[in-house]
């Protein structure tokens, strides 16, 4: 019996990934850089051996998988090859493994997170399921019944799935560094929806997905009345979010979510699609109102007088949507933003869209863009972004004792790179 040997086992979806084969009965060990990372408390959890990156890591044996952020020349993908043992890329190995179950991709330029994990919530209620999320969680089980899975698109990752069900939230032009324009994360898409079996579930308020031509059925979901699946009377409560659904023009049911704003409902209404499409009951859709959420998406906690919101936007529409998430569920109180910008190619290529998506805060604090190993930065500093924000600032990690200042306020630390440290930098001067 082979040993799994992860190269990078604390990226997220490699996390996922060995958690997956872990439960599933296999035996799974890794390798990554020493540095704490939030994503091996799961593995650690499930006593999951994680050693240093070394060439003696390898062994005969062993099944190597390697994250996508390794080159080949790295030293444990040569000793592996050099051995001439099992080798695959993370998401090659992922499109053979899920090929054993009923397969949900989640894929979209945005919430792809979110409804992963809000589908995985619903099914995992009602049968026995394995999940991948994009924030490090993964669940496997030796009779699951689906697999839901995160499947990202860039580089292309996600052709490599041959899914039976596609959930698509949107497309949108990100990832500047690989995508030339938004024709070009269309078209990416448009050959994805071409590998799906059975059925994709879309937005139809997208306009991009509008135009996706596809062999298998097409559900589509949103607020407009064209769409199959239409969310009425949405009304935000002390508790979250209730709407109606009609499907195509018929009442069919009112459900509550524990969040706030309208992408929130967009991907709940993607879950109640799809649940309805595989004829799971309203009862057990209905779990969306247990759902607790995922890492680093809205996550909220309370810090004297002040809401602390850990969020993982890094592209103007999600930022947009946070802080209007935000507004929603503390409509009496101040927004402050605190952001990172990740890479300078999408700083550079957003600058502008950045500048007036934060400008929805009341206030606004920069923190150093968040560049990327493979990228030059040019010119660019986080300067020219604030020079586009009236009255934004800088935040230096030392001094982040400024934010005190916004009492009975929400703040937000928004970013996909370690924006975490300038939050945990606040949170160990305000318990001094």
């Amino acid at each position: 019996m082979t040993t799994y040997h992860f190269i990078g086992i604390k990226g997220t979806g490699m996390s996922a990934l060995a958690q997956i084969l872990y439960d599933s009965g296999e035996t799974v060990q890794g390798s990554d850089i020493e540095k704490r990372i939030f994503t091996q408390e799961a593995l650690e959890e499930k006593n999951i051996d994680i050693y240093p990156f070394s060439e003696k890591n390898i062994k005969e044996g062993l099944t190597v998988i390697a994250g996508n952020a390794f080159s080949d020349d790295h030293i444990e993908i040569k000793a592996a090859k050099e051995l001439g043992l099992p080798f695959y890329r993370y998401h090659d190995f992922l499109g053979e493994w899920l090929k054993q179950y009923t397969s949900i991709a989640v894929t979209g330029a945005h919430g792809k997170t979110s409804t992963t994990g809000l589908l995985a919530h619903v099914l995992n209620e009602a049968f026995p399921i394995s999940y991948l999320i994009g924030d490090g969680t993964g669940k496997g089980h030796v009779d699951s019944k689906y697999f839901v899975f995160e499947a990202c698109e860039y580089r292309r990752h996600f052709l490599r799935y041959q899914p039976d069900y596609a959930i698509m939230t949107n497309i949108d032009f990100d990832h500047p560094d690989y995508f030339s324009s938004v024709n070009d994360v269309f078209d990416a898409f448009q050959s994805m929806a071409d590998n799906v079996k059975k059925g994709i579930i879309a937005c139809g308020d997208d306009e991009q997905l509008q135009r996706i031509q596809a062999k298998v059925p097409v559900v589509y979901y949103g607020f407009s009345s064209t769409n199959d699946f239409q969310a009425q009377n949405v009304k935000e409560t002390d508790h979250g979010t209730t709407f109606d659904v009609f499907v195509r023009n018929t009442f069919y049911d009112s459900f509550t979510i524990p969040m706030y704003g309208d992408h929130n409902v967009l991907n709940a209404l993607a879950i109640i699609a799809m649940c309805h499409y595989e004829n799971l009951s309203v009862q057990d859709i209905k779990k969306l109102s247990t759902f607790r959420g995922v890492k680093r998406r809205f996550t909220e906690k309370k810090l004297a007088s002040q809401i602390i919101i850990d969020d993982y936007a890094h592209h103007p529409r999600e930022i947009t949507a946070t802080i209007d998430s935000a507004r929603k569920k503390y409509p009496n109180k101040q927004v402050v933003a605190v952001f990172q910008p990740h890479t300078f190619t999408r700083t550079k290529t957003f600058l502008r869209e950045f500048a007036d998506s934060l400008s929805l805060a009341d206030r606004v604090y920069l923190c150093d863009i968040f560049g990327s190993a493979r990228e030059d930065s040019g010119q660019l500093t986080i300067d020219s972004l604030q020079e586009l924000i009236a009255g934004s600032e800088i935040l230096e990690l030392e001094h982040t004792e400024v934010l005190k200042q916004f009492q009975d306020s929400v703040i937000i630390f928004m970013g996909a790179g370690d924006i975490q440290k300038f939050q945990e930098a606040y949170e160990d001067k305000i318990a001094k």
